[in-house]
């Protein structure tokens, strides 16, 4: 588990200066979409407290800044040095004053119980190994009635759109990341993470296991994402 977790990590840690490009390229610029939905769908009100978990160059606290026109604290967390550097110079440009970052660990966060009002994840559970500890430790974070919202890429299930999408995943889209990124790995590692992904009906069970109540889910672009919100009890 600690190999894996190196190996992703330093992946991260390389591909840092590219990523924001190279999501906007590869989805076509639907991320921001995607990203936007997940925050209208599970914002807390203003002078709130919200953790973005896996956090990276901090497109979803930013957007959940925006949402809430700067009146809430945003904690964003995660264990790529060079995400958070890249982070930190995206809110510095933006004058953004009201988002911290910490280096941490999704699976043995740094905060106090029931401190957040919510907490997202962007495309980051899936690298996560244990995922039933994660969503414990989300759990665990969170006052009771906070929300946890989780956005994560999915394999469509249309009989038609499915190996086309596959085709893509896996012949295409590693090579244009890999031109671009300069790493021969991440974008090789990205369609096998999705597709050992679990399907959306067996993830929301996961988060019901964890003690969430009200999970439900929607798949967005023809299920190539997936949009899972729960609520702590």
């Amino acid at each position: 588990m600690n190999k894996e977790l190196d190996f992703v990590k330093g992946m991260f840690d390389k591909i840092a200066h590219r990523y924001d490009f190279l999501n906007r390229l590869l989805s076509l610029r639907q991320d921001v979409m995607w990203r936007n939905q997940m925050v209208r769908a599970a914002a807390p009100g203003p002078e709130s407290r919200i953790l973005d978990v896996a956090c990276g160059t901090c497109d979803v606290a930013l957007a959940l800044s925006r949402h809430l026109t700067g009146r809430t604290r945003i904690t964003g967390l995660d264990f790529s040095y060079a995400m958070l550097d890249a982070g930190k110079k995206k809110c510095a440009a933006q004058s953004n004053q009201s988002i911290c970052l910490v280096n941490g660990d999704a699976l043995a966060l740094p905060f106090l119980p029931e401190m957040f009002d919510a907490v997202f994840i962007a495309f980051g559970i899936r690298n996560i190994m244990d995922r039933p500890r994660a969503l414990s430790e989300f759990y665990k974070v969170l006052k009771p009635g906070g929300k946890l919202a989780v956005l994560e890429l999915t394999t469509p299930q249309n009989p038609f759109l499915k190996p086309i999408y596959l085709s893509y995943f896996k012949k295409v889209l590693p090579l244009i990341g890999a031109f671009f990124s300069k790493d021969n790995n991440a974008y090789y590692y990205l369609p096998e993470s999705v597709l050992k992904f679990p399907a959306p009906d067996a993830f929301a069970g996961m988060m019901s296991e964890t003690g969430f109540s009200r999970v439900r889910f929607k798949p967005m672009s023809f299920g190539i994402v997936t949009l899972f919100v729960g609520t702590r009890q």
